[in-house]
Order: C-alpha cells, then structure tokens, then sequence
C-alpha cells in the first residue's frame, strides 16, 4: 500500500504537475457501484465483512477502512475519467483493480473502478462506447467478465499466459505471451495489437491500466522488461491514443518491485511520459 502515497509524492516533488492539477475523490456512492457489483455482495462489504474464502481469494483481510479506501479509488477513476473527457487525458494514483468481479473480488481488488466508472459514464450519456486496455502482467479476468458479451466496451488484455489468474475470462482481445518476456519481444507484440483496437470500433474514452508487474524483478510479475522498455511501452500507448484523439484514462493497476520505492517510481513513469 505505500507505493500509492509515495507515488503521489514522487510526482508533487517533481513540480510537474501545478495545484490545481490534482483532484480529491469523495467515496463512491453505492448507487454506482450497484451500476456493476451485485446487492449481495456490497451488503457484506458494508455490513459484517466478507466470508473467510472470499478474504482467501481476496488476498487482504476485509476492514472497514478497506472498504472506504476501495470506494476513494473507484471514484478516482470516475473524477479521472472527467478530467479525461475534457482535457484529453487525466490519471488516477490509484485503481485498475481488474480482478474484481461483479459478486466477489479477487487478487487485491475489491471495486472493478474501471467498470463502475463506464457504467456511470454511459448512463448519463456522457460516453456511449469504452476501450480497456490492460497491461498489468496479469490477465484482468474480472473486467472481462463483467463486459463479456457487451457490445460498448471492448476489453484487451495482454498478460503473462501462465500467470496468475490460473483460470483465464474471455476478454475481447487476449494475448498470452511466455514467462521471460524481455522488451522485444513485449514491444513486438504490442506494435502489433494496438492498431487492431479499434478496428470496427470507435471509443469515446479509452482506460489504460498501466500495470508496472511486467518489469524484471518484480514479485508476480516473471517478464523481464527494463525501465527503458516500459518507458517504450508507454510512449506507445500514449503516442497511439494521441494520433486517434482519444481521450485516455491512465490508472496504475499492478506492482510488486522489492522495494515500494522501486514500485511507485516505475508507476511515475507513465505521467512523466503523458505530461512530456
């Protein structure tokens, strides 16, 4: 958990991004994350806490301070995706918690922000169609799910094939790639996708969750991408929203350096790279 404030830090001190620049989230009403996440199960987020294989998949013990915190995140993602639509590109120093699904979360994540935000967005009309595209080193099994079948929202997922989720959803793009995967290898891949996203479909916004797993070293995460290849990568990201004037929404997701240091400064990389 220290590399989001540390991150925050990191980019305060850099004096790239003024005042007025930064936004404060109030929690998420329940009534949006109802718009994704069943009644059930937000009645135990909010009652008497999670059953014990729900906090075993989950991977943190459920406190009531989890909840608030999850809820902060999810509607950084919403105040994100304003700002996004507006200014053409904004970023939450949270969320991209892709694991959670509609009646339970998993994997450090309790919220699908990224879902909730869509889902407000479309009910007020301010968006009709959304692209997720998720680079966290792991598959995000739950935001496929939720958005299986949906027309409106295309999901891309490129991930480590044999990571965790051990049980793979069906995004409507997938790419597995191998254990090792060093820069070439990831950059070839990506160059290859990117275009393909909108073939047939045109989004009005565009959420990135820019997962920093897929450097070497990190704990889960078993590529091996170097700093200057995930600087690459999101110089291609941004370059690709950029040349289609689509709006973009960067949320970290996932890391796990050995240090939270080393985490939240691989995460800084993508705003450093969005604010150039």
């Amino acid at each position: 958990m220290a590399k989001y404030p540390l991150a925050r830090e990191r980019l305060q001190a850099s004096g790239l991004l003024p005042g007025p620049a930064w936004l404060e989230p109030e929690e998420a009403a329940r009534e949006d994350l109802e718009r994704v996440h069943t009644a059930a199960y937000l009645d135990r987020l909010y009652g008497d806490g999670l059953t014990p294989a729900e906090v075993r998949a989950l991977g943190v013990p459920w406190t009531p301070r989890l909840l608030r915190r999850s809820r902060l995140a999810v509607q950084g993602t919403l105040l994100a995706a304003r700002a996004a639509l507006a200014d053409g590109i904004a970023g939450n120093l949270a969320g991209g918690t892709h694991h959670a699904f509609a009646d339970h979360g998993e994997g450090f994540c309790v919220l699908n922000d990224v879902a909730v935000a869509i889902r407000r967005l479309q009910a007020e009309g301010a968006i009709r169609r959304a692209l997720v595209v998720d680079l966290d080193v792991h598959q995000g099994n739950g935001t496929a799910a939720i958005f299986e079948g949906d027309g409106s929202v295309r999901t891309f997922s490129m991930h480590g094939e044999r990571n965790y989720p051990a049980r793979k959803m069906r995004s409507t793009i997938d790419v597995g790639l191998p254990d090792g995967t060093d820069d070439d290898g990831y950059l070839a891949a990506l160059d290859a996708h990117l275009p393909r996203l909108t073939e047939g479909f045109m989004p009005d916004l565009v959420f990135y969750l820019a997962g920093v797993d897929v450097v070497a070293g990190d704990r889960y995460g078993r590529f091996a991408l170097t700093d200057a290849g995930l600087r690459a990568r999101e110089r291609r990201v941004l370059a690709w929203a950029r040349a289609a004037g689509l709006p973009l929404v960067i949320t970290l997701a996932g890391g796990y350096a050995a240090t939270a240091e080393r985490t939240a400064a691989l995460h800084t990389v993508v705003f450093e790279e969005a604010l150039s």
